[in-house]
């Protein structure tokens, strides 16, 4: 595994172009991704985390005009992406054809779809293949020693220990000073709810949609 700086970044869009796994730091946490379309590296994701099949990974596109090639969005779900895009949140949206969402499986559907700030943003809008992501942890540990995902180099190498999983590159990024989770929005039903409070405030998310909003 290489360790780099982010200003090397390009060596890790390539490694997911090639099939490999990559680690990257955002505000939050590290992030494991893989190329998205690739059921081989999104599927050992999935093993190496014992992360439940019908718990996807998150598609995160380079911009919204790209996000707007592959998915519908309806017109809460873009005045959203709008207001916090890069931003710290995610929205729950179908695809345009069943054509993507079968070539996409691993993201599933409704996909859980963002645009990025900082480094992960950045891969994804230098990788020449759709990035799939997820955070460096192993699913459903939640007992009272849990430290949530990983936010230190020490916590990435643990995880990695823990789950087995070969990353190619390692992208370090100091300390992730947020340690909290996204914003989930659900704009795939007809009336848009919210379904995870984070960085974004729900006060947020009601304020740019002009409404109160509620949690599903």
């Amino acid at each position: 595994m290489r360790i780099i700086r982010p200003e090397a970044l390009d060596s890790a869009a390539r490694a997911v172009e090639a099939g490999e796994l990559v680690i990257v730091p955002t505000a939050r946490w590290y992030m494991i991704c893989a190329d998205a379309s690739n059921a081989d590296a999104s599927g050992s994701i999935f093993k190496g985390k014992k992360r439940p099949s019908a718990k996807s990974l998150a598609y995160v596109a380079p911009s919204l005009a790209v996000c707007d090639q592959h998915f519908h969005l309806s017109d809460e779900a873009r005045r959203l992406a709008e207001s916090f895009w890069p931003g710290d949140l995610a929205l729950l949206l179908p695809w345009r054809s069943s054509e993507d969402a079968s070539r996409h499986a691993s993201v599933g559907s409704p996909a859980l779809t963002t645009v990025a700030p900082g480094v992960l943003g950045e891969l994804a809008a230098r990788a020449k293949v759709p990035i799939a992501a997820t955070t460096a942890n192993i699913s459903g540990d939640a007992g009272p020693d849990d430290l949530g995902p990983a936010i230190a180099l020490d916590e990435v190498h643990a995880f990695l220990a823990a789950s087995g999983l070969r990353v190619s590159v390692l992208v370090d990024g100091g300390v992730c000073p947020a340690a909290n989770h996204m914003t989930i929005v659900d704009c795939f039903t007809p009336e848009t709810k919210l379904v995870r409070t984070g960085l974004v405030h729900q006060r947020a998310v009601a304020a740019a949609l002009g409404r109160e909003i509620r949690a599903s």
